[in-house]
């Protein structure tokens, strides 16, 4: 740690606690804040430059993150890989060719959100899979044999994010190759100075981004390369705690900031949920209360898909995003200069500042105070100038426009009913990474 002296430690890691600092990015010594990661214990960036100047990159230019390297990473080979996950995962397998990834949800058989993450089909027997610790889960449980191996891949390799307008050119600069041809949920093979890695077209930043995933050993020699190329096209490292904004006013629900998942084998996730959803609330939800019915294809049995049916048929809440009154926001900061002040709202967000499961969920309500939906992810946007957060809403009021209230404040406390206009979901819609054109985008070594 010694090359971090500059930083400062957000979170106290345990007294058996032996620092050491994350082994996917070079230690540079600018780095503002750090944060203890509890999956593979190590600090790692919560803030580089600092949110400000970081939140932009995805709207303006280009960063890299590399804070999901952590990921829980399984791979799952064999003539059974197929049977045993289309048991467990709702999106369908019918048109999942090699060579493409899936936004996949497990559930349970109530339909409650048991992990999510991503698929990757490498052929047809084999897919890896990231943060779907469910499975690993119901493997455990499962009576059936199936021919099947699974693997351990967890922090053999890194996951690089780099997102933004200008990701395509800063990736065909490195990689020395036009890579236009990637199409969105898509990956292939490639290689950064004879070191190889897998490149998907996939994030977390709404416009153009991808995924580069390679071996751990070469991560921050890569990293650190990718940095510096990207110098020319205004690149920002990503910390922790931008990354995480990006997900609100991008439209990416997030396990541990916007709900729980109620994983296998863990334990419930009751009375570790703040805000003024109260203690007794668990996080939980179902697909279609976060806008995911179309991860959702009954052309398979899977675990909960009678519950989920059920749902379909008559949803009560979908996703939307909430802009919040700026003169009630204020009113917050004003009685904080008071004997009463409200509950404060002292960070850019409400974010736990580390990897355990502590989420935040708001109440939102009607005029008449009755309870409509809950409002998690709050963020304060500069590129928009306001504050945002993502509500899973009952369906009557997500009309565009319709004022509701976040209801502001622990139980118990002062309270506060901060006014809230419905918006579009996602908030940030601007050249969305499936929809983008990148014929439009030069290619670097032709340019």
């Amino acid at each position: 740690m010694k090359n971090y002296e500059q930083g400062t430690v957000m979170t106290k890691a345990p007294d058996s606690f032996q620092p050491r600092y994350s082994p996917f990015e070079p230690p540079y010594r600018d780095v503002k804040l750090l944060f203890y990661n509890f999956f593979d214990p190590y600090y790692q960036p919560f803030e580089y430059t600092g949110w400000r100047d970081e939140q932009l990159s995805w709207e303006k230019t280009v960063y890299i993150h590399a804070g999901l390297s952590c990921a829980p990473y399984f791979r799952f080979q064999g003539p059974d890989a197929t049977r045993f996950l289309k048991k467990y995962c709702t999106n369908t397998f019918e048109n999942f060719a090699p060579g493409t990834g899936k936004h996949s949800i497990t559930c349970d058989e109530n339909g409650i959100i048991t992990t999510h993450g991503m698929l990757f089909k490498l052929d047809e027997n084999t897919y890896d899979s990231y943060f779907m610790l469910s499975l690993l889960g119901y493997a455990k449980m499962d009576p059936e044999e199936y021919d099947m191996e699974i693997v351990n891949l967890t922090g053999e390799k890194f996951l690089f994010q780099i997102a933004g307008p200008r990701s395509l050119e800063l990736l065909e600069k490195v990689t020395g190759e036009d890579l236009h041809d990637i199409r969105f949920m898509q990956f292939r093979q490639t290689s950064i100075q004879g070191k190889p890695l897998r490149i998907a077209r996939m994030g977390m930043a709404g416009t153009l981004s991808y995924e580069l995933h390679g071996d751990r050993d070469d991560s921050c020699y890569l990293y650190d390369l990718i940095y510096h190329a990207g110098e020319e096209f205004g690149i920002r490292r990503l910390g922790w705690h931008a990354y995480k904004m990006q997900h609100t006013i991008c439209g990416y629900p997030q396990t541990s900031y916007h709900f729980a998942s109620r994983i296998p084998g863990y334990p419930d996730n009751t009375g570790n949920v703040s805000g003024s959803i109260g203690k007794e609330a668990s996080g939980y939800t179902d697909p279609y209360s976060l806008g995911w019915g179309f991860c959702v294809k009954f052309d398979h049995d899977f675990v909960g898909r009678a519950a989920l049916e059920r749902i379909a048929a008559a949803p009560k809440r979908t996703m939307v995003s909430l802009v919040w009154n700026k003169d009630d926001v204020l009113k917050v900061y004003e009685s904080q200069f008071t004997d009463d002040p409200y509950c404060p709202i002292d960070e850019p967000n409400d974010l736990a500042r580390d990897y355990r499961v502590a989420i935040h969920q708001d109440k939102v309500l009607d005029e008449q105070g009755t309870m409509i939906g809950i409002s998690s992810g709050r963020m304060m946007s500069l590129y928009y100038h306001a504050m945002v957060s993502q509500c899973q809403l009952d369906l009557e009021w997500c009309k565009e426009g319709t004022e509701v209230f976040v209801l502001w404040g622990e139980p118990d406390t002062r309270q506060l009913k901060i006014r809230a206009k419905v918006a579009r979901f996602p908030y940030f819609n601007e050249n969305r990474n499936n929809e983008i054109d990148v014929e439009s985008i030069p290619r670097y070594h032709t340019r």
